[in-house]
């Protein structure tokens, strides 16, 4: 089956080269990609939502298929409902079904049903096509339609694609389709919308879903938007990223009734982060030392790693290695993670009930070399190692509070047990900071 544009035309030009040209005014193809778990991008006319759509798909590290998810605005077919053969035209061309990843997903899923019918004149979908096409035209995608059920289930759907993804071994981006605040003041819709998007920014989908039903806002993919947290925490996203926001009113220059549009990055774990805290895991819930299956370049390399876990905005715990003591740096991140969560002396031992909370960074660093005095330093760009005898005190750098070099060494010395009036050896070093 070939799904035809419906909205080609009217949401965005219908002659292929006028379309890419609209598109190019939008995107900044010089942007730095990032590896996202996905992303939130509004599904406007692009004159009026091209701009932040344009701005948060530049940013994206393209991968083979897309999962879209969007809400169903005209109500018809199944209210949960995902198509997974057949292809969708716009006018650069088709766009094929990932029909394997597509019903791998259907299988998992307890609540998606196949329908064509429901996407036939849904427009939510369609829109993101050519901006994809514009980047990537072999790309393939799986669309799913959310229309009204229980939040919980929201949830359930957002934990089954991403167990599909992870069985398939797929590179996979999620993009969730969604305006925010539809026609109120400019000021109201801002202010409705900045407590949505603030949610979205803490993963947090259940105070999304608070926010949205309690101050009624009328963001039309809160569902979507639900399902990509829930997915992005069970893929081990790292954080997210507001790229963009703008209203209708910024077009049309009438802001007594606008639309709002944002474009948010979720933002994918690092390998090295992600090895840090499947040990801690597995260590905290089973007793067991995981052994690396795949090793990642920066992964087989030796040097000296820190591990820091931090809960709910605070440290939690962070031990390290000045120079290398394992065999790689898989290795390394393991060990010094499971000391990070079980070991560091100003905590206890990291309790199963805390592992959701937490949050890790890898600091990879170099080589520590001397100095032969402070003014070769610098706290944001170098992390310093004190010495006297047998005595060493490290500190990372670019830490938030430590704004001196002075500070720097003070805190390395306490560390160390170095008294003020000893004589101290320095070295510098550089980190590679993984989140």
């Amino acid at each position: 089956m070939i799904r035809n544009p419906v909205v080609a035309g009217q949401f965005y030009p219908k002659a292929p080269e006028q379309l890419k040209e609209m598109i190019n005014t939008f995107v900044d193809e010089k942007a730095a990609k990032e590896d996202v778990v996905g992303f939130i991008a509004p599904h406007a006319g692009y004159m009026y939502s091209g701009h932040v759509a344009g701005a948060v798909i530049s940013r994206v590290k393209f991968k083979d298929t897309f999962i879209i998810m969007g809400p169903n605005h005209t109500g018809q077919g199944k209210p949960l409902s995902i198509m997974t053969d057949g292809s969708w035209k716009t006018p650069l061309g088709e766009v094929g079904i990932d029909t394997e990843l597509g019903k791998k997903i259907l299988a998992v899923s307890g609540h998606l049903e196949e329908d064509h019918l429901a996407h036939q004149y849904e427009h939510s979908i369609e829109v993101q096509l050519p901006f994809l096409q514009y980047f990537k035209p072999d790309i393939k995608i799986v669309p799913i339609l959310l229309s009204y059920t229980s939040d919980e289930v929201y949830k359930e759907i957002g934990r089954g694609l991403a167990r599909a993804i992870k069985e398939s071994g797929e590179g996979v981006v999620i993009l969730a389709s969604s305006d925010m605040t539809h026609y109120e003041s400019q000021e109201s819709a801002r202010r409705k919308d900045n407590q949505a998007i603030e949610a979205i920014l803490e993963l947090n989908e259940d105070e999304l879903l608070k926010r949205v039903h309690e101050l009624d806002i009328s963001m039309c993919g809160y569902a979507p938007a639900v399902s990509l947290i829930s997915a992005a925490k069970e893929l081990g996203a790292s954080g997210a990223e507001l790229v963009s926001y703008r209203t209708s009113g910024d077009t049309t220059g009438d802001y007594s009734a606008v639309v709002g549009y944002a474009g948010v990055l979720i933002k994918a774990m690092s390998p090295l982060t992600r090895l840090a805290r499947e040990a801690v895991e597995n260590y905290i819930r089973k007793g067991k030392v995981i052994k690396p299956e795949k090793l990642t370049p920066a992964m087989r390399k030796q040097a000296g790693v820190f591990v820091s876990i931090h809960k709910r905005g605070g440290l939690r715990g962070c031990i390290g290695t000045f120079e290398p003591q394992q065999e790689n740096v898989a290795q390394e991140i393991i060990i010094n993670a499971i000391s990070s969560a079980t070991r560091d002396p100003r905590f206890p031992p990291v309790a199963p009930v805390e592992l959701k909370d937490l949050e890790y960074s890898v600091d990879v660093l170099t080589r520590p070399r001397p100095v032969a005095d402070k003014d070769r330093l610098d706290p944001k760009k170098y992390g310093v190692i004190a010495e006297c005898g047998l005595r060493r005190g490290l500190l990372l750098p670019d830490l938030e509070g430590v704004d001196s070099v002075d500070e720097q060494i003070d805190i390395c010395c306490q560390k160390a047990g170095i008294m003020p009036n000893e004589p101290v050896n320095l070295y510098r070093f550089q980190v590679k900071r993984y989140k």
